[in-house]
Order: structure tokens, then sequence, then C-alpha cells
């Protein structure tokens, strides 16, 4: 492994954790779920080969802390977390960006509000599912997990959150079990530790917003939206392949779920590096 250097930053109203590995240009990866800088620790290092890679908790998040902890979350804000990393580490230059599952619909909001800081942006199932067509019941569907964290608990609602993300009539037998990289298990502590944070205060928030589809549009020639080639038809794919059939681009799968980035790192570095060359 490479030892990261580590900083600090400020930004309003909290205080990120950053870590930079490797040299050339800056690849910011912006992490989604309840995973922090962590959750790339399987292909930062070989990225880092390659380019500058940046990675951070985001606010609220693992080590990246909250002045006020109750603080209601914003898409717009988590997306100027990254824009401020990116003036610090990459000041006048555009930087290439990744971004998985909620960490993606920070990132498209990135490219919609700061277009010139981002030369090129490939966007993991960013679940923005207000785009679809039957966006009320999704709604219906976050406001119920909600319902039950506040009347049942963590895992209760943690159980209705993951069930709701899974295909229509998807068989709930066991899959066939995946070993975790050593590194993936490891983390695990921190995960549970941030579930509460993202299922009570992300989640909604994040559920909820709306991109400017029109300014995605005009930029569609530096995103790149890509989904894990086993999740189809599953939630989080479905508003990237609207996206893409949207925009009139080509939809990236990489390997994997959802969670590829974690269950196939090496396969995943592989793929995203290409996307960035392309």
């Amino acid at each position: 492994m490479i030892d990261p250097t580590i900083g600090s930053l400020r930004v309003n109203g909290a205080t990120l954790h950053y870590e930079v590995r490797g040299q050339g240009p800056l690849l910011l990866l912006i992490p989604g779920g309840a995973g922090g800088a962590a959750s790339f620790d399987g292909v930062a290092d070989d990225l880092a080969a390659e380019y500058t890679v940046a990675t951070y908790d985001p606010r609220g998040m693992s080590r990246s802390t909250l002045d006020d902890p109750e603080a209601e979350q914003q898409v717009a804000e988590h997306a100027d977390d990254a824009f401020r990393i990116l003036e610090l580490l990459s000041p006048g230059e555009p930087a290439r960006v990744f971004g998985a599952s909620s960490g993606a619909i920070a990132a498209l909001h990135l490219l919609a509000a700061h277009s010139e800081r981002v030369e090129r942006l490939v966007a993991h199932e960013p679940p923005v599912v207000e785009v679809l067509p039957d966006a009320s019941e999704h709604r219906a569907f976050i406001a119920r997990v909600q319902e039950i964290l506040r009347t049942d608990g963590l895992m209760p609602a943690m159980a209705m959150f993951a069930a709701g993300l899974k295909k229509d009539g998807a068989t709930t037998e066991p899959k066939a079990e995946i070993k975790l990289p050593p590194q993936a298990a490891a983390r695990a502590e921190q995960t549970m530790a941030n579930l509460p944070y993202f299922i009570g205060r992300i989640v909604p928030s994040f559920m909820s917003y709306t991109p400017d589809i029109h300014r995605l549009e005009a930029l569609s020639d530096r995103l790149v939206l890509a989904c894990g080639q086993d999740s189809s038809g599953e939630l989080p794919y479905r508003p990237a392949a609207f996206l893409a059939e949207r925009l009139g681009t080509e939809l990236l799968h990489f390997p994997g779920g959802h969670t590829g980035l974690t269950t196939h790192p090496a396969e995943f570095g592989e793929i995203l590096r290409k996307a960035f060359r392309a």
C-alpha cells in the first residue's frame, strides 16, 4: 500500500478529512453510502500510478466532522465540499472525478455547478430517482423507511431500504457468498458506525434531489453514466440508465453490482482507468 498524505480542510459547517497519493493529473474519488475515503482502498493505489488520487470522508462520515451534528444535509453543500477540495489540490486546472452512489449524486451537482473544474466525470449508479416516471412511488418508499427508522430503529429501516433497492420480484434466496478483500472486511465497523447518519440524513435528502437534466445535456460530452453489470433492473441502476438514454450517451458497465467497487476492485479500477483515457 502507498501511504497517503493526510490533510484536513475547513469548509462551511464542517472539517473534511482527505487523503492524497500518487502523482499526475488530479483524480477525485467521491464515496457513497456509509463509506468514506477507505472505500477506495482497493483501487486508489493502482490509480495512483497514473494520477494524483484524492479521496475524502464526506461531511458527517467517519473522520469528517460536522460543527452541528444535527445539521440537515444538502446535495449542493456536499458538492461544494468536493469543489473546495478541487480548488485546494488542483487550482485552476480541471480534474477527473468519479462518484459512487450518493457520491455520484454530489458529483452530478458538482459538474452542473462547476463545469469548468471537471474534465470528465464517471457517475456510478447515482440513485436520482426523481428523474424516473414512477418517482412518486420511490418518494413514498423513502418516507416509509424514515418512519420505520423513527418507530423501530436502525436495522429494520436498513432491511427495508436494502429490500427496496432490489429489482421487483427478486428472489430472497441467498446468493453465493462473495469473499471480500481483507481491507473491505476491516472497515465494516466504521461503515456500521456511519449507518444512522446515512439512512437518517443522507438518504432522504439525496434521493429527493432532482438533477438539472438540461444542464447535463449541455455537458454530456464530459459525463459518463455507469452501472454494475449485475444490478440491471435494481433501483440505483434505473436512473443512470434513464439519464444515459435521455442524454444519448452510452451506459458504461462495471463488474459486480451496486457495490462492485468493493467486490471486484481490480477489475473496477481497470475499467475506470480506461474510462478516463477515452
